[in-house]
């Protein structure tokens, strides 16, 4: 191996002093410079007035986004203390804003019993990756202020008046030398701190978009807790039991946990850890499962429901429909890193089992109307499961393409390299004989559909096997599906679905993203799911080559594009393409399946429970949410073809 001729001694040695080492590697400390690691940046200090929820002090926190996307937040809590601290010699409010991992987050007579912020790293990580930053702190009769730039102390703490209460008010504006943008999402705060809300019984949140005219605001404040929290969850969802199952106890490990069993068909489990979304589940999440199924059969058992010739109700059929929320406060949670996704302790499993065992059951044996109807559905949906396993044997059987019940649909392609492969599924025989014409066959496959889809938000997954619109989609794929799905089986990097501009090709679109995202998320999550966009418009004149328009923006870019070259409007022909088999194969490869100029729409999941909830507003049984929808986004509509 050739050595890399360089030096090295002790002056290559580098010591990152204070903030040094946020600005270096700042994906360390929050994650990312995307536009999910500036949000990161709010949530850190939002979350300090949170931990001062937690401990009874903090009663209201206010967000504002500022013009030129300033971040200000305000809580009423006990106000950082301002004193000198005993081993920094510096004020103990500069100190937490310079100085990596410190806090009053760390156990033993520390300021607080519970925190999220557990590394002590939020506040200063802020300042550093801020190109100034102004804190103020209301604490002990005083007004105090300090400022800083880039992570450095240009202005200490000093009184600067009187005042009446306490708090902290936070202004900052992130680094654009830093970040990829600057451009705070509303919606995407505004989620968050709904949950929070949710989840801190009583804590008022308020949030303000002063970027725009017409400001944004919105306000949470939830005395039902995660009772609230669930019913919000559910509410384009037809419900089991009016009530949401409440549990709640105090102690070492204090447990808080919402249930409630809709119709539908899926489970939805959401669970916290001292307010921060563990979204990878862990310890808490793996009691909560295993009290779950042990009690409903325990139940099922006790009260003849299940026979002694039955079979144990599975956990799956057990969480079909269901939608939970726990959340637990642990002192000193051990996370994965700093994004803290999954927690660790294993003291938490045998909690949170213990406890949801007792009160599951005592809801159970209390509430026996109930109990009956939401063991009806676990056993019907262990019933569907096993129609499900014998149809998903005869799917497997039938794996071999070539003797597949396609008949003659997919087109494959040559090339067997799943990184380089890519499947077309498209909507009719029309636009399919168009797209086998004009792919290239070594790495294009074509699929078409025929027919109306199946909603799969409304069936059980033993009507899913064998479907015939389903089936070519699940065997063509080759991966499988539902918890059969292997990700690395898939026979085609890129799943592209390609349907016409119009409601029936966003119909075709909806119904098949919701069957990836019920049946194949993973083929989402891994980034292998694309939406083709095939123009709008075509333009053309004699002797002009042909432009086409993506969207109506673009069509009037082009005409203007045309008339700073002397072409006129009125001597263009306008196309409105209604279908895809309006274009010839030439005309469909070079709009929509040519890798060098078509547009490709990846289809990501950054959140799963919006996912969820939009899923269930347009796919699922309840028409009055679905109507509401309807009426209040008709006037986003553009290009509705009646």
């Amino acid at each position: 191996m050739e050595k890399y001729n360089h030096k090295y001694g002790a002056e290559q040695i580098q010591v990152l002093e204070g903030l040094e080492a946020v600005r270096k590697r700042p994906g360390m400390y929050i994650g990312s410079t995307s536009i999910r690691g500036l949000h990161h940046l709010v949530y850190e200090i939002v979350d300090n007035g949170v931990d001062e929820a937690l401990a009874g002090y903090c009663t209201e926190i206010n967000v504002i986004i500022e013009k030129g996307n300033v971040i200000c937040v305000t809580d009423n809590g006990r106000g950082i203390p301002v004193e000198i601290h005993p081993k920094t010699h510096i004020s103990t409010a500069e100190t937490v804003y310079t100085v990596l991992h410190a806090g009053g987050k760390f156990g033993g007579d520390s300021g607080y019993k519970v925190s999220g912020g557990l590394h002590g790293v939020g506040a200063s990580v802020v300042n550093a990756l801020s190109t100034w930053a102004e804190v103020t702190i209301k604490r002990d009769g005083g007004l105090y202020q300090m400022s800083f730039e880039k992570g450095k102390t240009v202005k200490k703490l000093e009184r600067i008046g009187d005042a009446e209460g306490t708090g902290t008010k936070v202004r900052f504006l992130a680094d654009d030398t830093i970040f990829e943008s600057l451009e705070y999402e509303y919606e995407v705060l505004e989620k968050r701190f709904r949950e929070i809300a949710f989840l801190t019984k009583g804590l008022k949140i308020t949030i303000e978009d002063q970027r725009e005219e017409t400001p944004k605001k919105a306000e949470f404040c939830y005395e039902g807790g995660l009772i609230s929290f669930v019913e919000y969850l559910n509410k384009n969802k037809e419900k089991l039991h009016k009530t949401p199952i409440y549990i709640e106890k105090d102690g070492e490990v204090p447990v808080e946990i919402a249930i409630q069993y809709t119709s539908s068909y899926s489970e939805n489990i959401y669970t916290f850890v001292n307010n921060i979304n563990t979204i990878e589940g862990g310890t808490h999440l793996e009691g909560f499962k295993r009290a779950l199924t042990k009690v409903m059969n325990d139940y099922a058992r006790s009260h003849n429901i299940l026979k002694e010739k039955d079979n144990n109700l599975q956990g799956e059929d057990i969480r079909e429909g269901i939608t939970a929320v726990v959340s637990v406060k642990v002192k000193e949670p051990q996370f994965e890193g700093q994004t803290k996704t999954k927690l660790g302790n294993s003291e938490v499993t045998g909690v949170v089992q213990s406890m949801v065992n007792e009160a599951l059951s005592t809801f159970l044996e209390e509430n026996p109307n109930v109990a009956k109807a939401i063991l009806d559905k676990c056993i019907s949906a262990s019933r569907a499961r096993e129609a499900a396993r014998k149809a998903r044997e005869l799917v497997r059987k039938k794996s071999n393409l070539e003797t597949s019940t396609l008949p003659g649909k997919l087109a494959d392609c040559s090339s067997k390299n799943a990184d380089e492969c890519e499947v077309y599924i498209v909507e009719g025989d029309s636009a399919g004989g168009s797209a086998k014409q004009g792919r290239d066959r070594k790495f294009q496959a074509i699929l078409p559909l025929w027919g109306k889809m199946l909603n799969v938000e409304k069936a059980r997954a033993d009507k899913i096997y064998g479907n015939d619109k389903l089936n070519p989609v699940i065997v063509a794929i080759g991966a499988g599906i539902g918890a059969d799905f292997d990700v690395t089986k898939i026979r085609y990097g890129k799943v592209i679905i390609m349907a016409d501009a119009d409601v029936d090709g966003s119909h075709i679109r909806t119904l098949l993203l919701t069957f990836f995202f019920r049946y194949m998320r993973p083929l989402i999550e891994n980034g292998n799911v694309y939406l083709a966009q095939p123009p709008l418009y075509k333009l053309s004149k004699k002797g002009m080559e042909d432009k086409y328009c993506y969207t109506d923006e673009d069509l009037e870019k082009a005409y203007k594009e045309l008339e700073e070259k002397g072409i006129t409007r009125d001597s263009l022909s306008l196309q409105r393409y209604k279908g895809l088999g309006e274009m010839n194969p030439e005309q469909l490869w070079d709009t929509t399946m040519n890798p060098e100029t078509r547009i490709l729409i990846k289809v990501t999941m950054e959140d799963a429970q919006k996912a969820d909830e939009i899923f269930t507003l347009l796919m699922g049984d309840e028409v009055e949410p679905r109507r509401e929808f309807i009426q209040k986004n008709a006037k986003y509509v553009r290009n509705l073809d009646i």
